[in-house]
Order: C-alpha cells, then sequence, then structure tokens
C-alpha cells in the first residue's frame, strides 16, 4: 500500500506502472516532458521559479526515467505519447501548456499527432530532437545514424561513460556549468534504466516527425540554442519552416562546426557533407515561432533560464517583445 505521500507524487498509467510527477503551484498548467535520459528533476529552475508568477508546473518523468517505473518493453514515441495521455486525464488536466525539451520534443510532437492534441492549449518545443534527430535522405543535418548504433553500444558497456560524454557537450562550454552541477546532471542521467536508455536511443535514431509537424493546431514556439551540440540549430530552422535551414551556406556550416567538441564534430560528419540544397519532406509547424538562445548549449533551460521562463510566460500570455500578437493566427 502506497502512503498518501507517494499516491500524491505517482500516476499508475497501466497496471503497476508509475511515473513520478512534481505537482506544483496554482494556475494554468505547463507540463513539462524531459529529455534523455534525465527525469523531471532538470527542469528544478522552471518547477521553483515559475509557480511564482501563477501558474501551476508539472514535471513528469517518463517511464524508464527518474524515479519512474522501469518496465522492460517497449520505448516508442507512441508508448510514450499514450502514458502522456493518461497522466492528463488522470489530473484531470485540460488548457495545458506542453514543453517537450530534447526527446522530450519528440513526445510531445507525437502526442499532438496521436491524440489530436487532447487538452493541449499550448506547445513550446526546447531544444527537441524534432523532426529528425539522424541524417537521412532528404534532411540533412543531425546525428549519422552510425553515431547513434556506437552510443548503444557504449550504453551496453559503460553506461557511465556515456553519460559523462553526453555531459561534456550538453553546454556551450565548460565554463557553462559548475563541476558540482554538471555532476548532478550525471547523476540524475543514472538513475535511468539501461534498456531504456539503449532503447529510446534506437527511437531517436529511427523516427522521423516530419510527417507530424503537420499535425500540430495550437501556437506553437521553439525555444534553441545557437550552439547546440546534440540537436543542430538547423533542426530548429526546420520546425519553423526556414528556408534557412536549407540554404545554410557550407562556410557558415563550418563555423558552427567549429565550435563543437571534436567528438561532436564527428557525430556530425556525415550530416555536414550531405547536400545542403535537399528539401524536407514537411514544411514545418505552421505559425511558429523560433526564438534564438544566443548564449545556450543544448541546456538552454539552466544556460539562459531567466529568459526561458521570461519567453515561457510571454508565449502563454501571447505577448512579445514588439508588442504585436505573438500570433497571427
Amino acid at each position: 500500500m502506497r502512503s498518501n505521500i507517494m499516491s500524491s507524487e505517482y500516476i499508475e498509467i497501466k497496471d503497476k506502472i508509475y511515473l513520478h510527477i512534481c505537482d506544483w503551484g496554482e494556475g494554468n498548467p505547463i507540463v513539462f516532458i524531459p529529455g534523455w535520459p534525465l527525469g523531471h528533476e532538470m527542469f528544478e529552475y522552471q518547477l521553483t521559479q515559475l509557480p511564482q508568477h501563477g501558474y501551476r508546473c508539472i514535471g513528469i518523468s517518463m517511464r524508464g526515467f527518474g524515479k519512474s517505473s522501469k518496465p522492460w518493453g517497449e520505448y516508442s514515441y507512441d508508448v510514450f505519447a499514450d502514458d502522456l495521455q493518461s497522466v492528463l486525464h488522470s489530473m484531470v488536466l485540460d488548457n495545458v501548456t506542453l514543453v517537450g525539451f530534447s526527446m522530450g520534443g519528440a513526445i510531445a510532437l507525437r502526442y499532438m499527432a496521436r491524440h489530436n492534441g487532447d487538452r493541449i492549449a499550448n506547445l513550446a518545443l526546447c531544444g527537441a530532437a524534432v523532426p529528425c534527430f539522424t541524417s537521412r535522405p532528404g534532411f540533412p543535418y543531425g546525428f549519422e545514424p552510425g553515431a547513434v548504433d556506437s552510443l548503444i553500444k557504449l550504453c551496453y558497456s559503460d553506461r557511465a561513460k556515456l553519460n559523462a560524454d553526453f555531459g561534456n557537450i550538453f553546454f556551450k562550454n565548460s565554463t557553462a556549468a559548475s563541476p558540482e552541477l554538471l555532476d548532478w546532471f550525471r547523476s540524475l542521467g543514472m538513475e535511468a534504466s539501461p534498456q531504456a536508455t539503449a532503447a529510446c536511443l534506437a527511437t531517436l535514431r529511427d523516427s522521423d516527425l516530419r510527417e507530424d509537424m503537420r499535425s500540430v493546431n495550437v501556437p506553437t514556439v521553439i525555444f534553441h540554442g545557437l550552439h547546440d551540440q546534440i540537436c543542430q540549430f538547423e533542426l530548429a530552422e526546420t520546425m519553423a519552416g526556414s528556408s534557412k535551414a536549407l540554404l545554410i551556406g557550407e562556410e557558415e556550416r563550418v563555423a558552427r562546426a567549429e565550435a563543437m567538441t571534436v567528438e561532436a564534430k564527428a557525430k556530425v560528419t556525415g550530416a555536414q557533407t550531405m547536400a545542403a540544397g535537399t528539401e524536407p519532406a514537411a514544411g514545418g509547424i505552421k505559425g511558429a515561432k523560433l526564438i534564438r538562445f544566443e548564449n545556450s548549449g543544448h541546456a538552454l533551460f539552466y544556460e539562459e533560464k531567466d529568459k526561458f521562463n521570461a519567453e515561457l510566460r510571454k508565449f502563454i500570455e501571447k505577448k512579445s517583445s514588439n508588442g504585436k500578437d505573438f500570433f497571427p493566427l
């Protein structure tokens, strides 16, 4: 029998499968979906700050991660999307602003397509692994599939090193986070199920969400760090339907690559050598607004947390810095 405290922090989505949640504050609900391989604790500086501005903030650690149940089985975007719907229904949440980070952004997008945006009023995709995490014909961005295969192999031989290597390219540079904070992020990653960690890498490698982008029918904002070494900035431009992602010149591409670590450059080599003029199959998310985080890598929610929180509030309130409507819809 779970105690009252435990039952208030866990949602049962299936028989004996529980998702760990954080539910703080009162007001319009914001639901946060973390990225691989982290739990909702990664959003500490949103979950503690935004309730002070009248928002109810709910963080969800997806199955396999954080303190949620870690069943052996499938870890696909469809499974995660169904889990998310179970939480929204169990908590009777409506008019939700859904915030997805990295792989969590892909989960959020699949949710919009699979469940027709059920109960969602606004969508925020942050450093999102959308529409594709790996390069493929018609999509010249992202990691090479073979590089992800190497990460899966490393997961099964030295998962601690996998987390450490991930942490090394998570931030813009070595001074963007204290050693203590970096150690904390690595420890969050080690809470994940080893099987879920590897299975989600395969999901990231194989999934193509270009068609899912067409299904979004709510106001959408895209937050992305200009120096992101895990989900390249071109992914954000593609989500926003920007032609710049298709027309970026080789000189600028090389300049961005020079800012990456040696390890990160090796992982995107294949994408850099593909034809830059190849058009993706879908034209982005209708009406989406792209906000650049000039001083961030992948961890924009921490590296520019004040801007992140302020822009999220502006988005929910449909405000912009120039006084015009946030969306022309």
